[in-house]
C-alpha cells in the first residue's frame, strides 16, 4: 500500500510517498481503509523533531516512528477478536497514528462512528483540533454558561472550533485573529474579535474567566493580565522560535506560577477518547459544529500540506485527499 513516511528529522522535504506493507489488525485493533486525512502542527513537529526536546522519547538521532499524519476518515475493512464496537463496513475517523495511508490499524477505543452529515474528507478535519477544543474548553477550562472566554488564535483548526464549541457551552466569546479573519470568525459566532495586527487583548481593560491560547506567543503572565482574579488559563502549544524547548517554556511558566496566584493556569494534554469523537459527531449531525477547511492537498502532495500547516497561516483546517478508488 501508498504510505507517506520519513526516516530522518528535517523539514517537510524528508517525507516521501512509498509501497510499505498493508498493516495486520491485532486483537483490539481496527484495520481502517482511509479515505480522508488531515493536516496539523503535531505533524511538522514529529518531522523535524521538534522541539527537540522530543527526541529523548521519539528518537535522538532519527525517528522511532515513521508514519505520518494523525487525523482519519475512513472504513473498517477487519476487526480483531476482541473489538465490540466496530463491524466491517462502518464509517468511523478518529486520532490515529499512520493517517497518511491508505491503511492504518487503530486502537478501538480511539475511533468513533464518524459524523453522517460529512463525507469522509470533511470528516478527518475534526478528531484533533475538535477534541483538543472541547476538552480545552469543557474539562480544562471548566466554561460555565454566561462566562466570558477569550480564544487566542481563533481562526486557526483548533479556534475555528473553539469558537463555536464555546458558543454551545453558552460562553460569551471573543476571538483573537489577524485582520483579514475578523469576518469568518464573527461568521462562526464570536460575540466580538480582538485583530492582535492592531490591539493587545491584554491592554483593553476587558477581563475573561477563561483564556485558551491556541496562537502567539504571550507569556502567562501576560495572559494573566486580562483573567479575572478567580480565572483560568489553559495553554495549548501556541507559536515559537525556540528549536529546544518550543512553547515547552511557556507551560513550565504556568506551572511555576499557578500555585502562588489565585487564577488557574493549567497545560492542555489532549487525550485520544471515543466518548468526545460521539460529542462531536453529534453537535456536526445536529447542525451546531462544522469544520473550516482551507485547502486540499493529494496523498502525493501530503509535505506540501504539512509545509504549509507549518507556516501559520490556515484559517481552519488543511486536508490530504486518499485517493477514492481504494
Amino acid at each position: 500500500m501508498k504510505a507517506v513516511v520519513y526516516y530522518r528529522y528535517g523539514s517537510p522535504d524528508v517525507m516521501q510517498v512509498a509501497e510499505v506493507d498493508k498493516p495486520t489488525v491485532g486483537a483490539g485493533g481496527v484495520l481502517v481503509r482511509v479515505r480522508g486525512a488531515a493536516a496539523n502542527p503535531y505533524d511538522w513537529h514529529f518531522v523535524r523533531g521538534e522541539p527537540r526536546v522530543m527526541r529523548l522519547l521519539f528518537g535522538l538521532r532519527a525517528p522511532k516512528r515513521n508514519s505520518t499524519g494523525v487525523d482519519c476518515a475512513g472504513v473498517v475493512e477487519a476487526i480483531g477478536p476482541a473489538v465490540t464496537a466496530f463491524k466491517p463496513g462502518d464509517e468511523v475517523y478518529g486520532m490515529c497514528d499512520g493517517a497518511f495511508a491508505e491503511y492504518l490499524c487503530a486502537p478501538e477505543t480511539e475511533i468513533a462512528l464518524k459524523p453522517r452529515t460529512l463525507g469522509f474528507d470533511l470528516a478527518a478535519a475534526v478528531p484533533l483540533a475538535g477534541m483538543t477544543a472541547l476538552q480545552g474548553l469543557r474539562d480544562s477550562g471548566q466554561l460555565q454558561p454566561g462566562e466570558r472566554v477569550l480564544i487566542i488564535g481563533a481562526s486557526g483548526g483548533v479556534g475555528t472550533f473553539a469558537v463555536q464549541l464555546a458558543k454551545v457551552l453558552g460562553g460569551h466569546v471573543t476571538g483573537v485573529c489577524s485582520t483579514k479573519n475578523v469576518e469568518m470568525v464573527r461568521a462562526l459566532g464570536a460575540d466580538e474579535t480582538v485583530d492582535y495586527t492592531r490591539q493587545d487583548f491584554a491592554a483593553s481593560g476587558q477581563k475573561y474567566d477563561l483564556i485558551f491560547q491556541l496562537g502567539g506567543q504571550h507569556s502567562p503572565s501576560h495572559c494573566r493580565r486580562a483573567l479575572t482574579k478567580r480565572g483560568r488559563l489553559v495553554l495549548s502549544s501556541g507559536d515559537s522560535t525556540g528549536k529546544w524547548i518550543g512553547p515547552i517554556d511557556r507551560l513550565l511558566q504556568a506551572a511555576a506560577l499557578s500555585p502562588f496566584v489565585s487564577q488557574k493556569l493549567v497545560a492542555l494534554d489532549t487525550k485520544r477518547r471515543r466518548a468526545d469523537l460521539e460529542t462531536l459527531a453529534a453537535l456536526i449531525d445536529g447542525g451546531k459544529l462544522k469544520p473550516v477547511i482551507d485547502r486540499t492537498y493529494a496523498l502525493e502532495d501530503a509535505a506540501e500540506a504539512v509545509r504549509y500547516v507549518e507556516q501559520g497561516h490556515a484559517k481552519g483546517k488543511v486536508l490530504v485527499r486518499i485517493a477514492a478508488g481504494l
